[in-house]
């Protein structure tokens, strides 16, 4: 398995909110986040979970992926990351 790799991503923050992004090392991304030093967004509804991933072979992919999640309404997320939930329960 690869060291690094493009990996698009859905957190659930602490107040219920749902944050997308991307990073090349989901590990320290998620502890960025939960540190206080990811995005502004997240820094005031930590702790935050993962709640989605998606791994892509370019960074051109995962960053078009982020795109497209982040103009899925509400609902649309929830479906994809309940469906993300029940393939990795298999």
């Amino acid at each position: 398995m690869k060291d690094k790799q493009n990996i698009t991503y859905i957190l659930r923050c602490s107040d219920g909110t749902l944050y997308t992004g991307w990073t090349n090392h989901l590990d320290k991304r998620l502890k960025e986040h939960n540190a206080g030093r990811g995005a502004r967004y997240t820094r005031g509804r930590r702790p935050v979970e993962l709640a989605y991933q998606e791994i892509h072979d370019t960074k051109q992919e995962a960053m078009q992926q982020e795109a497209r999640i982040k103009k899925m309404t509400r609902k649309e997320k929830e479906k994809l990351i309940e469906e993300y939930q029940k393939e990795k329960e298999k």
